[in-house]
């Protein structure tokens, strides 16, 4: 047996490892992410051994119907497909105090209701703080079992004897691995405490949440592979500033990752906002330029949202164009296109110049959306805005929009005006290609348009 000791240099952004230091990561570029670790690597000289293995047909593999775990919290369990799967491994992701601690607490509030044990590991809070936050969201069964504990093997063992069904740790950034010589946080630690996790979680069949620190860019901080390694990839997202919280799926094993959650910050903790979309239109404006409300479709379920855009004249040379909630580019594409519209009919330009314009874009309510359905919304709105054209608060508009100008077909257009009837709209521009297909939906107006100006036509028509 030989044993010998290796320095090498791990990027904190990307994991990537390197044998010599430098002050760019050559892997995802980022300055001054490399950080020196020390691994002991042991030869152990054995007679390789032939073990008698055998591969199995995929036809005599039985797959097992097993029963997910219910949390109770309806917008948590959209999120993770239907609830808990037994033996799977889910990383929370988000912002320091945006509210994931509180997140799980309530879900073992919830679960130890249901008669299932759990057990809440802590690295970075005492007994004392963990009651104190568990006062304010209500009364506890004696399912919760609590630990304060940071040593991965110390919390083996106490899982190994008490066998709890679901095992929460908070958070994998504050876990030691005695094993690993680097300190706790350090990519080797969380890379190898997480392989210490998953093997309990499929091991012994227990669900295991585990929560993540982020990065200034909004990804999990730690080695990019620690995503690889877990079943569930869920990122909590919001304004800290802001009541309203969303729970979003990246990555999920066991279902969509389309879905979000949608949660409010209250004294009592997180409460589920059951309908998102009168919520995202509350405190609208009524008859204002630039104010335009949309549909998007988050996996099954479609959520209003107003689009909101300010034209204004420049004093500058080089016009400001901001997009918050949406993608910048996009935004840019979209002016371009405005300033190239054309009449089919005539063949004549008939665009809006906005070169010497400031464009502001926001989507009200704290929520992201990249959907190109938002397409046609946002160049309306800011057509809207340019010309001083107030559009009906009683319309909603969607499309895709090609570089063209023509408005492309969107998925799940029915679903998209039948909510929209619900809140009480009158109106819908749509795509005419959805038109045809679109089933006949009593009390509200659909008008299809095959391009923008024909969209800029149906805003400015008025009765």
């Amino acid at each position: 047996m030989a044993k010998k000791t290796v320095s090498v240099f791990y990027c904190q952004e990307c994991g990537n490892e390197t044998s010599k230091w430098s002050g760019r990561c050559p892997a995802c570029g980022a300055w001054n992410s490399l950080v020196e670790e020390t691994i002991d690597k042991t030869t152990v000289k054995t007679r390789a051994k032939v073990a008698d293995v055998k591969p199995t047909k995929l036809v005599d593999v039985t797959a097992s119907n097993e029963q997910r775990i219910k949390t109770n919290i309806e917008e948590f369990d959209r999120v993770l497909g239907g609830g808990i799967v037994p033996g799977s491994m889910i990383l929370v992701g988000g912002d320091p105090g945006i509210g994931k601690s509180t997140l799980l607490l309530q879900t073992c509030r919830m679960l130890c209701e249901n008669d299932i044990n759990v057990m809440y590991v802590s690295g970075e809070e005492s007994l004392q703080q963990i009651k104190i936050r568990a006062d304010r969201i209500g009364s506890f069964t004696n399912k919760l079992d609590l630990l304060c504990e940071t040593s991965l093997d110390t919390i083996k063992a106490v899982v190994e004897r008490e066998k709890p069904t679901v095992l929460i740790i908070d958070s994998i950034q504050t876990m030691c691995n005695e094993a690993v010589s680097s300190a706790p946080g350090s990519v080797s630690q969380v890379r190898e405490s997480t392989a210490v996790l998953m093997d309990i979680a499929k091991g012994m069949g227990i669900a295991v949440f585990i929560v993540g620190h982020v990065t200034k860019e909004g990804t999990v901080a730690g080695p990019r592979v620690l995503e690889h390694m877990v079943d569930t990839v869920l990122y909590f997202e919001g304004d800290r500033h802001a009541s309203y919280r969303i729970l979003r799926g990246v990555k999920n094993r066991f279902g969509s990752t389309n879905e979000i959650g949608v949660f409010e910050m209250r004294d009592s903790g997180l409460a589920e906002v059951k309908n998102p979309s009168a919520v995202m239109l509350d405190g609208r404006p009524d008859n204002a330029t630039g104010s335009i409300v949309t549909c998007s479709m988050e996996g099954t379920r479609p959520i209003l949202v107003e689009i909101q855009s300010l034209v204004s004249k420049t004093a500058f040379e080089i016009p400001r164009r901001m997009a918050t909630g949406c993608d910048y580019n996009r935004v840019n594409l979209l002016v371009a296109v405005i300033e190239r519209m054309r009449d089919t009919k005539t063949n004549r330009s008939c665009g809006v110049f906005l070169g010497r314009s400031d464009i502001y874009v926001n989507i009200a309510g704290g929520i992201r959306i990249n959907e190109p359905a938002v397409d046609l919304a946002i160049a309306l709105a800011i057509y809207s805005s340019e010309k001083d054209i107030p559009v009906d608060a009683n319309t909603i508009i969607f499309g895709e929009i090609g570089l063209s100008g023509e408005v492309r077909s969107v998925a799940m257009a029915e679903q998209r005006v039948t909510e929209a009837k619900k809140l009480g709209f009158s109106k819908a521009i749509i795509p005419a290609s959805n038109v045809a297909t679109l089933g006949k939906i009593k009390g509200i107006e659909v008008i299809g348009v095959s391009n923008i100006k024909e969209a800029c036509d149906a805003i400015a028509y008025k009765k």
